[in-house]
């Protein structure tokens, strides 16, 4: 395989929701418990989370002052990946079209210091339609960033790229929905990791997949953990 093994890990709603105010009510919070506790035991190379999730669980809307940050010139044919000298081995990676996310550390820290996010490696992938001194300020931070697409990110030439230039064998999916979407339509989910809590989403609140196109999985695995369901479904490659 020239990519990562994908593995989509979420919590959702009785509905299939997976986003939405019922993640913070008590009738989810065992949930939640669970899905941690798979994330420990599974975490792979890393995680992958687009933009808006990685804001709301870990920059908290943060951004740098651009104009501190020296411009890096790419020629417009050759817009060149930043890597660092020493990977950890362990990713958190943002799927950040137009590089928004503000990061105070090239880390996670997470303030629980929970094993299966504490201490990742930030890998930002963006499109080259970025602000310039946004990879000034990346580099800086010694940030490493990869390039897949012009306006929008290549969902295959990222993951290309993080197993073939970061050394990612496996990675974990954890949204929002539209990057799960992405995922499911370039045909990339090996694997789903599901946590159903006992309750229904409200009307606002977003599906697993956004926008997916028609895929076939096998149930491997449902039990029942206190009112939970824990299923885990493969790629039905006869499909």
């Amino acid at each position: 395989m020239k990519r990562p093994y994908i593995i989509c890990h979420m919590v959702m709603s009785i509905d299939g929701k997976v986003t939405g105010d019922f993640l913070f009510q008590k009738e989810c919070a065992e949930a939640t418990e669970i899905y941690y506790k798979i994330n420990r035991q599974r975490k792979k190379d890393g995680f992958i989370c687009g933009r808006v999730t990685m804001e709301g669980s870990f920059t908290g809307g943060w951004y740098p002052d651009l104009s501190k940050y020296k411009p890096v010139r790419h020629d417009n044919h050759a817009k060149m990946d930043y890597i660092v000298d020493e990977l950890c081995g362990f990713y958190a990676v943002a799927f950040d079209t137009h590089g928004k996310l503000g990061w105070r550390s090239n880390r996670i820290i997470d303030p629980d210091a929970d094993p299966g996010y504490d201490g990742a490696q930030i890998i930002e992938v963006l499109s080259e339609d970025v602000d310039e001194r946004y990879l000034g300020y990346l580099e800086a931070m010694e940030i490493p960033y990869i390039f897949a697409g012009k306006t929008s990110i290549d969902v295959e030439l990222a993951l290309f790229k993080l197993k073939n230039i970061i050394g990612c064998e496996g990675l974990l999916l954890e949204g929002g929905s539209i990057l799960n979407g992405a995922f499911a339509r370039a045909g990339v989910v090996d694997e789903l990791s599901l946590v159903v809590a006992p309750v229904i989403a409200g009307k606002d609140s977003k599906p697993l997949f956004m926008d997916s196109d028609l895929t076939s999985f096998e149930l491997v695995k449902a039990e029942n953990e206190n009112g939970n369901l824990v299923l885990s479904y493969k790629k039905d490659n006869t499909f």
